[in-house]
């Protein structure tokens, strides 16, 4: 026989504790679901883009499509006049781009002539008005992680990266019951005595809001055998249970006893007024609670227990959205011709919520599926200046925001790994990434508006990693360095290296067209040195000038044969399916203020990368040496 549990007076969190350690085994199963049909489902596992978007150089305006080189010397006092088919393709918005040309003029910008021909007043620029191949997503990309709950923004972004179907959380199936001899189907002709019953509705209209699928059961009599009988019936279709009514201690009131006959009854009574008389009980390892009759009780109860038990079981952890006051990381320029809304990323680092605006084109969906908040920029504003202080409405609840760990400096597809596992392993933490380089990582940590910041600083004196750097930009500041990986860095080629490009003079003597990583990278820093060591000059190779922000985006781009080669990690070239020539080994590591070091965000991130589960994705894809990965060093 169990023990006495009977109208208890047990605190509200205490007692959802209890119900939910006895239901230990909670866990949502999952089901494959069409990705346009996912709105407002959990995703189950991470989701990574199989294709880029876009997967061609586009046109981003309509116009001409030419090499800049033929524009060069074009001002208003000396036109250059181009004819078409030999100089020119016209081309609309969205039309891919032939390769023998670089550029786009848009039509406003273009005097018409002769059938065929066409005057231009002004120079244009490589890749001018071009949107390039991943410009939006790149393939491989980690679009949403695990627990992730899917808007429309997201469906976008998921079908723009070539995935049609998806696994999400199945939705569990919340069985209702209402009881009492007194209740009658709205609509029915009423006498004295009777109620109409609405609770049941109520809860419907709850559980789909909450991510699951209610069944309705017919109105139960209050009979000990009848409402047995529906419970045992509905605990058999049913992921949970609800029984409204007859939970308290009437003469009438059967449904504590029925649980505890057919399973257990871990609570009765809650200290919450008004709502205590509830039960919270379990048949066969599923939740059978009993909800109080009358209307408002039930609705606290509802609110503050049963949905926190479908969302478990829906894998969702959602709460109500705010606006909150931010402090801006950079200058923000808008147009008196629109209200315009800035998607922006959102930390809290020493004590304070800092926003840094993300994508604002028309067309980078990915920037919805990040934004933490939307800045308003009002018609009669030209925009903020950095540090302005401004009001954002929130996308994500502000624990979620509290609880986020801000990651600011160099890419590696490792960085997403670890977001999602650990996310997936503390629901509570999340890793918010921005891929700016290692010395964007560095302005980051000065301004103090990252934790912590993925660095590989090459020291092109003595050819060390990045502590002298830590020392010559934070000389005030104590830093610690997490030892990450050494990673291979070299030449990305295409499958089969047909060209044979074995190294750097190889690009130079043979003109190939090359693919750079932005300034301020460790990898451009890497390459630079290496053609100071072999005396090459930068003007030698044929596209130095071109920039990718990611070692995945230079991948994508060697892959799509826009480029012959480019310089970047031997794991995104595995990931791709290219060729790789290695030049040489550098060190990936994460340097932190030492005020954050003692950080539960911060442990919790140590103990994901040095876990087995984490070592494991790093040996798929190759070309990592994890020996010191978490060992601290304190500068």
């Amino acid at each position: 026989m169990a023990q006495e549990v009977f109208l208890s007076n047990m605190d509200l969190n205490e007692a959802v504790k209890i119900y939910f350690n006895k239901l230990s085994n909670i866990k949502g199963e999952k089901e494959n679901v069409i990705t346009w049909d996912s709105a407002g489902r959990v995703s189950y596992s991470p989701i990574f883009a199989k294709i880029s978007s876009p997967f061609y150089n586009s046109s981003a305006m309509d116009g001409i499509a030419t090499m800049s080189t033929k524009t060069y010397g074009a001002t208003d006092r000396s036109h250059i006049e181009l004819q078409e088919k030999i100089d020119y393709v016209v081309v609309d918005t969205g039309d891919p781009i032939p390769k023998e040309y670089d550029c786009v003029i848009m039509i406003e910008d273009l005097i018409n002539l002769e059938k065929g021909k066409i005057s231009i007043y002004k120079s244009a620029t490589p890749w001018q008005n071009i949107r390039p191949i991943g410009e939006d997503i790149v393939e491989t990309q980690l679009i949403i992680p695990t627990n992730h709950v899917i808007r429309p923004a997201d469906i976008g972004a998921i079908i723009a990266g070539g995935v049609n179907k998806i696994d999400v959380y199945k939705r569990p199936v919340v069985g209702i019951i209402p009881t009492g001899t007194e209740m009658v189907e709205p609509g029915g002709k009423l006498k004295i005595g009777d109620i109409i019953e609405f609770n049941s509705r109520v809860f419907s209209a709850q559980v789909k809001e909450w991510g699951g699928v209610p069944i309705r059961f017919d109105i139960v009599a209050d009979d000990y055998s009848l409402i047995k009988d529906a419970i045992k019936k509905a605990t058999q279709q049913c992921d949970i249970v609800l029984v409204n009514a007859g939970s308290s201690a009437g003469r009438e009131d059967f449904t504590c006893d029925v649980i505890e006959e057919l399973g257990e009854v871990c609570v009765h009574g809650v200290s919450i007024k008004p709502g205590k008389p509830v039960i919270l009980g379990s048949i066969d390892g599923k939740p059978v609670m009993g909800i109080p009759g009358f209307p408002v009780s039930a609705y606290f109860v509802m609110e503050n227990i049963c949905k926190k038990i479908v969302h478990a079981y829906a894998g969702i952890n959602k709460e109500e959205f705010v606006s909150i006051e931010v402090t801006l990381t950079r200058r923000i320029m808008s147009t008196l011709k629109y209200l315009e809304f800035v998607r922006v990323k959102i930390g809290f680092v020493s004590g304070r919520y800092i926003a840094t605006p993300i994508g604002r084109g028309a067309g980078t969906t990915m920037s919805l599926v990040l934004a933490d908040g939307v800045l308003e920029i009002p018609q009669n504003i030209e925009g903020y200046e950095a540090k302005t202080v401004v009001s954002v409405k929130l996308l994500r609840n502000l624990d979620e925001i509290k609880n986020t760990l801000v990651c600011i400096g160099s890419h590696d597809p490792i960085v997403d790994i670890a977001s999602d596992l650990y996310h997936k392993k503390n629901s509570r933490y999340f890793l918010s990434s921005a891929h700016v380089g290692s010395m964007g990582g560095i302005m980051a940590l000065i301004g103090k508006e990252t934790h912590i910041s993925p660095i590989h600083l090459l020291d092109m004196d003595d050819g060390s990693y990045n502590i002298s750097y830590l020392k010559k930009y934070l000389p005030e500041t104590s830093m610690v360095l997490i030892k990450g990986v050494k990673r291979i860095q070299g030449i990305i080629v295409t499958k089969g290296n047909p060209l044979n490009i074995k190294c750097l003079l190889d690009i130079v003597k043979s003109g190939r067209r090359f693919v750079n990583r932005q300034r301020g990278s460790g990898t451009r820093l890497f390459l630079d040195y290496n053609l100071k060591k072999f005396n090459i000059k930068s003007k030698e190779i044929h596209g130095y000038e071109r920039e990718e922000f990611t070692h995945i985006a230079v991948a994508a781009v060697v892959a799509a044969g826009d480029a012959d080669c480019g310089l970047g990690i031997y794991s995104a070239a595995k990931l791709l399916g290219l060729d790789f020539i290695k030049l040489g080994n550098e060190n990936y590591d994460f340097a932190v203020p030492k005020e954050y070091i003692d950080m539960n965000m911060i442990k919790e991130f140590i103990e994901v990368i040095k876990s087995d589960e984490f070592k494991k994705e790093l040996d798929t894809l190759g070309g990592y040496d994890y020996t010191d990965i978490g060992k601290i060093i304190e500068l």
